[in-house]
């Protein structure tokens, strides 16, 4: 199972993409896993990942976390719903907010959630030579040392408000977002990685295309766009930051 987990594309330009990732400081690698690979990677999002929420509302607000055991429970479940109506009430007022379904690599490891399961191997490859040599390359960055990551379903009504990711005291260089979507996403369906200028214009915008990672430098000014209620449930990622310790 773990060869077929996690297996690059063996004919990435990688001089080619590293030259595009110099000049942009943002890069979409088209591809990038073996089509074995990239779609085992999303049958495991789809039909074995349990997955919880993740919500924030407001910028100076509590980051939430609810496993998705714990969504059984009715008063944990009342307190989620309160959470994803004060994200509305949050991004109406121009602050930050989030919402979507979540399911922590990191955590599940610390905190055996399925001791020896795919997402330990997946976080496992994601910190090993070939994909961390291959991040060192194109981004020019040497000093990435580790990688931390979640699985991420944006389904209908979630979405990623306007932030910058300035967490470079903790270690963070590089955003990546590895896309396992349903096949042929439909722009329609938002769920778009876009950047903005200053002025609020959105200067490139990257389709969440099945099997390809998407990488840029933070600091950047970012969002993922709203998924509409008649989007189909299949934004699938995973996602985290490269960091340097």
């Amino acid at each position: 199972m773990a060869k077929a987990l996690f297996e690059l594309n063996p004919d990435l330009d990688r001089t080619a993409l590293a030259a595009q990732f110099a000049e942009a400081t943002r890069l979409q690698i088209p591809d990038v896993l073996t089509d074995e690979t990239a779609r085992e990677l999303r049958e495991i999002l789809h039909n074995r990942t349990h997955w919880g929420m993740a919500l924030q509302a407001g910028a100076d607000g509590k980051a939430h976390g609810f496993r998705a055991q714990d969504l059984r429970q009715r008063e944990v479940a009342q307190k989620a719903m309160e959470v994803g109506k004060a994200t509305d009430q949050a991004a109406a007022g121009r602050d930050y907010a989030y919402r979507a379904l979540r399911y922590s690599l990191v955590e599940a490891v610390q905190e055996g959630w399925d001791p020896g399961g795919p997402h330990e191997l997946l976080l496992e490859h994601l910190n090993a030579e070939p994909f961390l040599g291959l991040m060192r390359e194109v981004t020019g960055i040497p000093e990435l040392a580790k990688a931390d990551g979640h699985a991420s379903c944006f389904a209908a009504q979630h979405f990623l408000g306007l932030h910058i990711d300035s967490h470079v005291a903790e270690g963070w260089r590089i955003a990546y977002v590895l896309n396992l979507t349903i096949d042929d996403w439909y722009p329609d369906w938002g769920g778009y990685l876009v950047f903005f200028d200053e002025d609020g214009n959105i200067e490139t915008g990257f389709k969440p295309q099945f099997n390809t990672l998407n990488l840029f430098r933070v600091p950047q000014a970012h969002a993922v766009t709203y998924v509409p209620p008649f989007a189909p449930k299949g934004r699938y990622a995973i996602s985290g930051w490269l960091r340097d310790r």
